[in-house]
């Protein structure tokens, strides 16, 4: 009896491992690695610039653009609910609320000590973040990057409070990494596309034929019919 219990809890937690796993969604038998070295915000193409910016607001702007992409992924990504991108994002707002909001603060901060009025610095800051948001559209490289932003937000849910901008630094070269479209990397041509062929076809004009099926070679010469080499994909 009492190695019947022992076999039911080892099972049991057995399972709760398993059910602990997170779901995640495969587009390709084997995906693009996007990963980069970590960031510091500053960087081209990683972020809107933000010249004369200090470490602390280059960090806060760094943490914005992440929370602007995988609100965007929440928005693009839904064709695929095993990313959980709309459930993961507003758990990301509700659990790392405070250090939002002070990324948020310090960037508001930085476009009103850098412009001569505070309606200039309001509109300064509205253009950073209708740039930020129309920085990670992607059509052609949608797959890749919904499935980055997915693991994000999965990684940001997990993130201790006060720690997501660190998240944002070891992540965020990855994630625009996979704005840039790539396919299947196991097989990465199409079979028969990297190539022009043609498909040979056989005479069937009816000058060509008796009245048993038979070709005629005196009055159509000879037969083109099967082909010399082969010309099928599966013989290539």
């Amino acid at each position: 009896m009492k190695l019947v219990r022992t076999a039911l809890v080892a099972g049991a937690a057995f399972w709760g491992m398993g059910a602990a796993a997170p779901a995640s969604a495969q587009f390709f038998l084997k995906s693009y690695d996007f990963q980069g070295k970590p960031v510091q915000g500053d960087e081209p193409g990683i972020a809107q610039p933000l010249p004369g910016a200090t470490p602390a607001e280059l960090r806060a702007g760094l943490l914005w653009n992440m929370r602007a992409a995988l609100n965007v992924a929440a928005l693009q990504c839904q064709f695929e609910p095993m990313l959980s991108t709309v459930v993961n994002y507003n758990a990301i707002l509700k659990d790392h609320e405070g250090e939002l909001k002070g990324a948020f603060d310090k960037l508001a901060a930085y476009f009103k000590r850098t412009s001569k009025t505070v309606k200039e610095g309001q509109n300064a800051l509205d253009q950073y973040g209708t740039r930020t948001y129309a920085s990670f559209s992607s059509v052609s490289g949608q797959l890749g990057f919904c499935q980055t932003a997915g693991s994000i937000a999965h990684q940001a849910v997990f993130t201790p409070r006060g720690h997501l901008g660190e998240l944002a630094v070891t992540r965020m070269r990855e994630l625009r990494n996979s704005l840039v479209p790539y396919g299947e990397q196991r097989f990465p041509r199409y079979v028969g596309r990297e190539q022009h062929f043609t498909i040979a076809m056989p005479r069937l004009d009816a000058m060509c034929w008796n009245k048993r099926a038979e070709w005629m070679h005196r009055k159509c010469g000879a037969q083109n019919w099967p082909p010399a080499t082969p010309t099928s994909i599966a013989a290539r």
